[in-house]
This record gives structure tokens, C-alpha cells and sequence, in this order.
């Protein structure tokens, strides 16, 4: 793709994060992950309750910690701690269900916010969407607790691998920099695959790099900055008391769906600059259903 074309694709990305009133949809995409935060908290640390390992979903929550917003951990700490005084196996068994059909509520909100990114019409019934959204929810997450679990093991873990399975020198020097890497790398594979499966629309896998480096990267500077800010600055116990916690995850959430949306809306204006320059969906509509207009991508129509 020319550099011309790039430029296109950038001034146009601008224009469609007005025309989709973008900023708007981050703020209902946001509503939905925080219904969704605390249920995924919960069945978490009842799955890790499991896992053999001393204070593991301390060290989970600790490194969640340095990604949050400070007032936030405060504020989610008692209210895991109340609800997990309970049987942990319970959490797995009855309440399993409802956490899975919560968490799926906000990958379902960004089924539907990805669809508008790349001007899509989705003809998909309720039900599929819904699976998918669980699917969503099972592969992202995955994603980035493998990416959580790299940093858990610290820079120290290459020291201690290669004194258990006798590895060289360079592998002990080259941790430190491969364990941000892999973190960064599933990060970004994560968002490729809600922006691979999550809109009605034909696309190849590559394709959703461009938007997927964008996000995490705004991600990580928007979490770097609102954490300098919510420190140094802005004083939400004064403000907002007992909130406080909240309106700052909020507003955390708020501007990381916004760089997700971002993200998204690059990825379609890119296609639309590149020699494909047109988009087929995913599922064409039903027989009994009035057929909409074709996601056209193409400028020129």
C-alpha cells in the first residue's frame, strides 16, 4: 500500500470515529465491562483456588494492580473477599452460569460495536451472536492470562529455568526481554481475534494487525497516563468517596474500548485503501429477512 494511501486511511479512521459517534459507543461498551469485571474476578480466583500454587491470585491481582487505576484494587478487594467466603466449588458449579452469561454480555456489546466500526450489517440470529461472544470471551481471556502469567513469573523465572533444565547463558540475558514480548504479543493477538471473528465481515487474519498494534499500544500509554494522572492529580476519594474506586475503573474502561473502537475503524479504512477494497459479510441474511444494502468498502462506489 502506498504511504498515500496510508495518509487516507488515517485522515478517514478520523472521520468515521465522528460519524460513529465512537466516543459515545466506548461509553456503553464501558457500561457492559464493568457488569462483566467482577464475575470474571470471581470465577477466576475460584479456578485458581485450585491451582497448587502459595497466594497465586494475590500476585494476579497485584500485577492487575499496576494496569488499574490505584482506588480501584481498594475498592474490589473486600467486595471479592465477601463474596468468596463461600465455597469455591459452588462458584465453579451453580454460579459458573451466570458469571459466563455476564461475561459474555460486554463481548456481545463488542460484537455489536465492531459491526459499526466496519459498517457492517449483521444478519447473524441472537443466539449465534451470543456463542460467539462466549467464544470470544474464552480466547481473549486466555490470551491475556497467559500474558498475566509471563509477567507473574518476573524477570528472576529465567534464572531459575535454566538452573532446573541446564539452559545457556543467553537464555537467562534474553528473558527479561522476551518476557514483555510474549506479554505485548498475546495482548495484540487477543484484539486480532475479536477483530478477526467479532465483525460480520470476510477478512484475512493479517489484515487486523495494523488496528491491533494501534490499540494495545494507545491501551498501554491511556493506562500509563490515567495512572500518573489518577495519582498525582486527580483526587476521586475527595470527590466521588466510597466511588471513587469505580468512576476511576470507569473511566479506565471508557478510553480503552475507545482505543479499541480506534483500532477497529483503522482496520476497515485500510481495507478500503488496499487492492481488495471491498469487504463481503461474513453470513449473508436470511430468505425471509429483507435483504440490506452490500457492505460496500470500495471508495470509488
Amino acid at each position: 500500500m502506498e504511504f498515500a494511501g496510508i495518509q487516507r486511511a488515517v485522515v478517514h479512521t478520523y472521520k468515521d470515529v465522528v460519524r460513529h459517534h465512537a466516543l459515545q459507543v466506548a461509553a456503553a461498551l464501558a457500561y457492559y465491562l464493568v457488569l462483566s469485571a467482577i464475575p470474571c474476578v470471581i470465577f477466576l480466583s475460584a479456578v485458581v483456588g485450585f491451582i497448587p500454587i502459595p497466594n497465586l491470585f494475590g500476585h494476579i491481582m497485584s500485577l492487575i494492580a499496576h494496569l488499574l487505576p490505584a482506588d480501584t484494587m481498594q475498592a474490589a478487594y473486600p467486595i471479592v473477599n465477601d463474596i468468596l467466603s463461600a465455597r469455591r466449588a459452588t462458584w465453579l458449579s451453580f454460579g459458573m452460569l451466570g458469571t459466563v452469561w455476564l461475561a459474555s454480555s460486554a463481548f456481545d456489546a463488542m460484537i455489536e460495536a465492531l459491526d459499526i466500526a466496519y459498517d457492517a450489517s449483521d444478519s447473524r440470529p441472537i443466539w449465534k451472536t451470543r456463542l460467539l461472544a462466549v467464544g470470544l470471551a474464552a480466547i481473549s481471556g486466555s490470551l491475556l492470562l497467559v500474558a498475566f502469567v509471563v509477567n507473574i513469573l518476573g524477570p528472576r523465572f529465567g534464572d531459575w529455568l535454566a538452573a532446573q533444565v541446564d539452559l545457556s547463558s543467553v537464555f537467562v540475558a534474553l528473558w527479561p526481554v522476551a518476557r514483555w514480548s510474549i506479554a505485548i504479543g498475546f495482548a495484540v493477538l487477543a484484539v486480532e481475534f475479536l477483530y478477526f471473528l467479532a465483525p460480520n465481515v470476510k477478512q484475512r487474519f493479517i489484515a487486523t494487525l495494523p488496528g491491533a498494534i494501534l490499540s494495545v499500544v494507545a491501551w498501554e500509554a491511556l493506562s500509563f497516563a490515567l495512572g500518573y494522572y489518577f495519582r498525582h492529580f486527580a483526587n476521586y476519594n475527595r470527590t466521588y468517596g466510597t466511588l471513587a474506586g469505580l468512576i476511576a475503573f470507569m473511566v479506565w474502561l471508557y478510553w480503552t474500548s475507545f482505543a479499541l473502537i480506534v483500532g477497529a475503524e483503522l482496520n476497515a479504512e485500510l481495507a478500503k485503501e488496499s487492492k481488495q477494497g471491498r469487504l463481503q459479510p461474513r453470513e449473508l441474511p436470511r430468505k425471509d429477512d429483507p435483504a440490506p444494502p452490500p457492505v460496500s468498502l470500495n471508495r470509488a462506489a
